[in-house]
């Protein structure tokens, strides 16, 4: 008799694959995974993101500074607290592609390639900054998950609401409020489904006007 469900490491691996934490993911490379998937509303279990989504990823950390492939795998992993760690069988496809495109430059250091994003690359990568933004919004929400999951298995006490690494009640609430609305409506006329999007869309102006006044 297996007694697994006792112990806390199994419970911690559970609840990781229960948040999508298996590296399922197809081939990283040459477009060869399914696109959009950086658009949903929480990653798909099995697999993290698309092959478009991780050159853009590794694109925008190049920008940053030029960096190896092990620094953008470790980059990756701190981001997401753990939760997303490309294994360097997706890294380095995704770096040659990349270069093959003209979006990277490569120089030796050593025996090793750093990797630089080029001029052509910055164009691109600015083309599709919003999805960009949106894939590291992600890790950070998934980041805090991952927190909030390693606090509770070590008995932590919860500190949800009070230092803004957990959503509180109210705006999870309001959060499936919203789901179960658009879900009550999926066969709206397409002047209602206009009507929605931009009750929407000002509800969405208004919550980046509040960060933005908040960040000044």
């Amino acid at each position: 008799m297996r007694h697994d469900f006792l112990h806390p490491h199994s419970k911690f691996r559970h609840a990781l694959q229960a948040m999508g934490r298996g590296h399922g993911d197809g081939s990283h490379h040459r477009g060869g995974g399914r696109r959009g998937s950086g658009g949903g509303d929480d990653m798909p279990r099995g697999r993290k993101f698309s092959s478009d989504d991780l050159q853009l990823l590794l694109l925008a950390l190049l920008a940053e500074e030029p960096r190896h492939g092990y620094e953008l795998i470790k980059a990756l992993e701190v981001r997401s607290n753990g939760f997303y760690t490309p294994s360097p069988g997706m890294i380095y496809p995704a770096l040659t592609y990349l270069e093959e495109l003209g979006y990277a430059t490569v120089e030796m250091d050593g025996s090793r390639k750093r990797y630089a994003i080029s001029d052509s690359g910055r164009q691109y990568l600015e083309t599709h900054r919003e999805r960009v933004d949106m894939m590291f919004a992600k890790l950070k929400h998934f980041a805090l998950k991952m927190d909030s999951v390693r606090r509770a298995f070590s008995g932590e006490e919860s500190d949800e609401g009070q230092d803004g690494r957990s959503w509180i009640p109210e705006l999870l609430q309001a959060r499936h409020a919203i789901k179960r609305a658009l879900y009550s409506r999926s066969d709206a006329a397409p002047g209602e489904q206009l009507r929605i999007a931009q009750i929407l869309a000002k509800a969405v102006a208004e919550i980046e006007n509040a960060q933005e006044q908040k960040d000044r």
